[in-house]
């Protein structure tokens, strides 16, 4: 199935399904990531206090765990609903936001990793600090670009078994045998809070629901491509909604709205904009 056809089949199936998305996330984005999850058609749940977020990670259909303001307890929480959605089988995507120069998040993310994340969503600094290199960004905000990234996400690809979805201008998807790049977008997503960290919940959703309706290739490698055809499906969808939100907002206090309703209402020409392109990577030895 042609990338553009997957990215609107698994939106109608996140439409159809409303897969329930567990979110450990930072306290200033929980507002727009459950938005962003309901104007798409998936159910928010922000559980994440220890006790809870175990047992409920294994009832969830997806869950992201975003490390953008990792109180202490949020961070046990988080180790609790990663071991059990391993053991459950739920997908789980991890954004290791800011790390590199932090040190608690810093090890926390690499704790994590080593558990085993479908996915692992961030910026190019990000992505290289979760190996370990580099010092991270400014911030939240990146000091490399996609491209300078790309070694250490398929080195981690190739670890972990994920993933990993590295954020730019030019989005790449990157597995241990592929690189697809997602190009579009709008740069008003920079200019709003939570912009990334949303389309982390949403990757979740999306995976939730490929999954319920099969989308992917047959055979041994079914659940990875099943992996890499929905988040590259979500990226595509997330672009395809802010260029149509910038089309209809004057600036980021009008976009954040007009995010909301392009997602609700996003159609198959809406996608049309959006250039995907994939390649094979068989044969580079990761960093």
């Amino acid at each position: 199935m042609p990338l553009h056809d997957s990215a609107l089949t698994i939106l109608e199936a996140v439409r159809e399904t409303s897969p329930l998305v567990q979110c450990l996330t930072n306290s200033v984005v929980t507002g727009l990531t459950a938005n962003v999850l309901l104007a798409a058609g998936a159910a928010p749940a922000m559980v994440d206090i220890t006790g809870e977020a175990g047992p409920f990670a294994a009832l969830a259909s997806g869950v992201l765990i975003n490390l953008g303001t990792p109180q202490p307890e949020q961070r046990e929480a988080a180790i609790e609903a990663a071991t059990s959605a391993g053991a459950a089988g739920t997908p789980w995507v991890l954004d290791p936001v800011a790390i590199g120069t932090l040190a608690h998040r810093t090890a926390l993310a690499h704790r994590l990793v080593e558990m085993g994340p479908t996915v692992v969503r961030g910026n190019a600094s990000e992505i290289i600090a979760l190996l370990g290199q580099g010092c991270g960004g400014r911030g939240p905000e990146t000091a490399d670009d996609v491209d300078a990234a790309l070694d250490a996400a398929r080195a981690i690809a190739t670890r972990h078994g994920a993933v990993v979805a590295v954020s730019g201008p030019i989005d790449a998807v990157v597995s241990a045998d592929r690189i697809t790049r997602v190009a579009g977008g709008s740069p008003m997503l920079t200019r709003i809070t939570g912009g990334g960290c949303a389309l982390g919940a949403l990757i979740a959703a999306f995976i939730a629901a490929g999954r319920a309706r099969d989308v992917g290739s047959r055979g041994e490698r079914a659940g990875a491509d099943t992996t890499r055809t929905c988040t590259v499906a979500c990226h595509a969808v997330y672009s395809a909604a802010a260029e149509r939100a910038e089309a209809r907002s004057a600036g980021p206090g009008s976009f954040q709205p007009a995010f909301l309703d392009a997602l609700y209402a996003l159609e198959t020409d809406d996608l049309g904009a959006i250039t995907i392109s994939a390649a094979d990577t068989v044969g580079r030895e990761p960093a």
